[in-house]
């Protein structure tokens, strides 16, 4: 029977998709993909687009619920989209993700190596240090401030999310008060015209230091002190105050221009006993636990012993090299954004490190700059963005014949393929050990243990 829009069917939920939704299969085998639904449930689905090879549904009714559901902590888990997982356990969340790891390198790469357990969190709440929340007006005129619903830039209203430290709740309250009592406008995007367009919050866990950045349509915001009196009097882990103008019609949240309004144009945490210094353009893990979890397993995978020449590509502010550098005769970092570099060298200077060299580059170009300079690494860490690396970065590294290759991935597709690519090049892929750097979203990172034939 052919399937059409608006068609009710009974499925069961069997598999989840790398996205968190929740993959059934019709009587002729077409799969239907369900947001919100558990490997387990048995449905009735309401279809609501039907392409060659797939469909998508909502759920109707739950005629016999997966063992593995629990009730959202959230009460605005549905709307918002972000944590996809909220409505099972977290083993299952779990278990989804570690054989999604393992289904990809062994599909799409074509590998037969260990897939290690996932490492989970402790907690898999309140674990974000960074948020960007959007500020706008309900159909009522009110102040809105919260996330943009899934695909769309539609803000759901709820200042705090579990996934955050709860001082990123105060923070909010104070500005939403700030606007409502000074009558402030907000930012429409639709006709570019209104102030306040964005809060911007990182938050250095292991030192307890916030910074509060406020981005605007503009180059000030009206009662500058009163504002600054009004966060430093109710938090006193505020320690910065900036002003982001960003007076662009785009959807990007950040515009180039900062002012400090308030201490330092940045603040400091501790990462693998490490201080960093993060200011509002820095990379810095999101879930600094389960990065010093992943950092420790790329750490044991380089098994350094002091004399090695180690270069990590794709440094950002060099925080996965410097947490490595005491471990090897020299280290190499290299990134393409200049900020980031600049940052890097910061970072080693606080952290008394001299051994440590930082190029600004694209990743391809720096490896085959170092290969010109006769530098053979021993080790060669890699951590790309989501696209991976391309397969001019991979031929360089394996010309620079590391003995070791730690390559840390956040898409398990991505890094399937290139695993492939690094096999046909003679590095074999000892093992994989995912991390779950993001709890209750779809997303999960891996780190790959590569040695040379």
């Amino acid at each position: 029977m052919e399937l059409r829009k608006n068609d009710i069917i009974n499925l069961n939920i069997t598999a989840m998709s790398s996205e968190g939704s929740g993959i059934g299969r019709t009587q002729d085998g077409l799969a239907v993909f369900v947001p919100m639904s558990a490997v387990g449930d048995e449905l009735k689905v309401r279809i609501l687009k039907v392409k060659k090879t797939l469909a998508y549904g909502k759920i109707e009714e739950i005629i016999t619920p997966s063992p593995d559901r629990v009730t959202p902590v959230c009460k605005v888990s549905r709307l918002c989209g972000g944590c996809v997982y909220s409505h099972i356990t977290y083993e299952a969340e779990l278990e989804s993700k570690e054989k999604r790891v393992a289904d990809a390198i062994s599909r799409i790469g074509g590998i037969d190596t260990k897939i290690n357990s996932i490492v989970g969190a402790e907690n898999p709440c309140r674990y974000r240090n960074k948020a960007q929340i959007p500020v706008g007006l309900t159909q009522e005129g009110k102040v809105a401030m919260g996330f943009f619903s899934r695909h769309s830039h539609r803000i759901v209203d709820s200042m705090d999310c579990e996934l955050q430290p709860e001082v990123f709740l105060t923070a909010s309250k104070i500005l939403r008060d700030f606007i409502e009592e000074k009558n402030i406008s907000v930012y429409d995007e639709q006709t570019h015209s209104g102030l306040v367009r964005h809060l911007y919050l990182r938050y250095g866990e292991a030192t307890d230091e916030l910074m509060v950045c406020i981005v605007i349509n503009g180059n000030k915001i009206p009662f500058e002190d009163e504002l600054v009196q009004s966060f430093t009097q109710t938090i006193p882990a505020v320690k910065s105050i900036i002003i982001n103008s960003n007076t662009e019609k785009t959807n990007v949240i950040v515009g180039k221009k900062f002012r400090t309004i308030y201490g330092e144009e940045y603040i400091t945490d501790i990462l693998c006993d490490l201080k960093f210094l993060i200011s509002p353009q820095s990379f810095y893990q999101v879930n600094r636990r389960q990065a010093q979890r992943l950092y420790s397993i790329a750490q044991e995978y380089a098994q350094l012993k002091g004399e090695e020449t180690l270069i990590d590509l794709y440094c950002g502010t060099g925080t996965i090299g410097l947490s490595m550098a005491n471990k090897c005769k020299s280290l190499i970092g290299v990134e393409i954004v200049p900020k980031a570099i600049e940052d890097a060298k910061k970072n080693a200077e606080l952290n008394g490190i001299d051994n440590a060299r930082f190029i600004c580059g694209d990743a391809s170009d720096a490896a085959s700059q170092l290969e010109r300079e006769g530098i053979k690494p021993d080790v060669v860490i890699l951590d790309p963005p989501r696209k991976g690396c391309d397969a001019e970065l991979i031929n360089t590294v394996a010309k620079m014949s590391p003995e070791r290759v730690v390559y840390v991935s956040c898409d398990s597709a991505t890094l399937a393929r290139d695993l492939k690519l690094f096999s046909e090049l003679g590095y074999i892929t000892q093992e994989v050990t995912p991390v779950d750097m993001f709890p209750r979203t779809a997303h999960v990172e891996s780190v790959a243990c590569l040695t040379r034939d």
